[in-house]
């Protein structure tokens, strides 16, 4: 069967560098000073790169097209595309549903565009904008319609589910909202869930659930989802006063049952530490270096794997710090003191190749080739 190597692209102090994430080598390099976060388009070939007050569509420059009964594999050149799409404070990115969903929390637009044309000039943009600016994010659930956040810069509690104008269903019972992440469907509809600094809430069944919690304040929106499972992995933070906040908890939240669980790892983690496997195993990159796994279901840890040495998360989170992605069976850490990509096969729960960095990654995008199916975004950070 026809395939490609996936291929891994970080912003660094440098700007971005494309690397093979097989043999380690840099495919592409692009030079810039601007502070560049990276979301994945959706479609498997692209990068989404947040650069100030535009997003910017990076070609990772591999891609898997069905033929027939069977892929075929294709390579581009890559590099920055000319498509962009201006928004003030870019911020999240969501494919979901055929749709990627823009956010610009400057402005509060949300741009809707095709994920199979998100590098296309002069693509169809549909655009649609919050009440208000705010760091919000939007997802979109085809007929159902655009699920978002509204609030304001200093406070921000409510989400929608538009239907057109219509406000098809609301809650205003999600203090701090941040965060989402999708998980297995239900009934066969999308589940979406969102954190909150009072208890998460989800998305289901056309209606919106409170997800009951102890604490008076519980604050969760780092967030990682599954295709395969109802369970979404989040972290949990209990101390309003700290800054930062080292928890050495995460929450496991079961979608379809608004139940939740919290495990406690023995180590802290933030808020680049969190992934899911290809079992819907939970993924948390711990300060001890471990990549800790969790069983979804039992809520318990089911193994660690050493990654990387020990480090702790500094007092600004632009500054390089350890990162957790995953693409298949593969898992992808960045080691910022030892400037490595680390590459962990989950199957076998071991580390199989270490790459030599040029200098400390800040953020990081894996691309397989492959587009994402309709499901399958796992969430977003910070």
């Amino acid at each position: 069967m026809p395939s490609v190597t996936p291929r891994v692209l970080l912003a660094d102090a440098s700007g971005l560098r494309l690397l093979d994430a097989e043999s380690g080598d840099t495919v592409h390099t692009h030079a810039s000073t601007d502070f560049l976060r990276l979301s994945d388009a959706g479609d498997g070939r692209h990068v989404v790169v947040a650069d100030g007050d535009v997003f910017r569509v990076y070609d990772a420059g591999i891609e898997l097209k069905a033929h027939g009964d069977h892929d075929q594999a294709y390579t581009y050149n890559p590099g920055l595309t000319e498509v962009t799409y201006a928004a003030k404070k870019a911020g999240h990115v969501v494919p979901h549903s055929g749709q990627t969903a823009l956010f610009g929390d400057g402005d509060g637009s949300i741009q809707l565009v095709a994920t199979d044309e998100i590098a296309k000039p002069g693509a169809n943009v549909e655009r649609r904008t919050a009440d208000a600016p705010h760091h919000g994010v939007a997802v979109w659930l085809g007929g159902q319609g655009l699920l978002t956040t509204q609030g304001a810069a200093d406070a921000r509690k409510t989400i929608e589910l538009k239907a057109g104008d219509r406000v098809a269903a609301k809650t205003d019972d999600c203090a701090g909202v941040h965060g989402e992440a999708t998980a297995k469907p239900a009934n066969g509809a999308p589940v979406v869930f969102f954190g909150c600094e009072d208890g998460p809430v989800v998305f289901r069944d056309m209606a919106f659930h409170k997800i009951a919690v102890k604490e008076a304040y519980a604050r969760t929106g780092n967030a990682a989802g599954s295709p395969t499972s109802p369970v979404v992995l989040t972290d949990y933070k209990t101390d309003k006063e700290a800054k930062p906040e080292r928890p050495t908890r995460v929450a496991l939240v079961d979608t379809h049952k608004d139940s939740l669980r919290t495990v406690e790892l023995g180590s802290s983690y933030w808020f680049r530490s969190l992934g899911r496997g290809p079992h819907g195993e939970g993924l948390v990159l711990t300060y001890d270096g471990n990549l800790t796994v969790l069983d979804q279901d039992k809520a318990t840890v089911a193994a660690r794997i050493p990654a990387i040495g020990e480090w702790q998360e500094k007092d600004k989170w632009q500054e390089p710090g350890p990162i957790l992605k995953v693409a298949g069976d593969r898992a992808y850490v960045t080691d910022a003191q030892h400037k490595q990509l680390v590459v962990v096969d989950l199957e076998k729960r071991e580390v199989v190749a270490r790459h030599t960095l040029d200098s400390p990654a800040v953020e990081m995008a894996v691309v397989t080739g492959a587009a994402e199916g309709a499901d399958d975004h796992a969430g977003h950070s910070h």
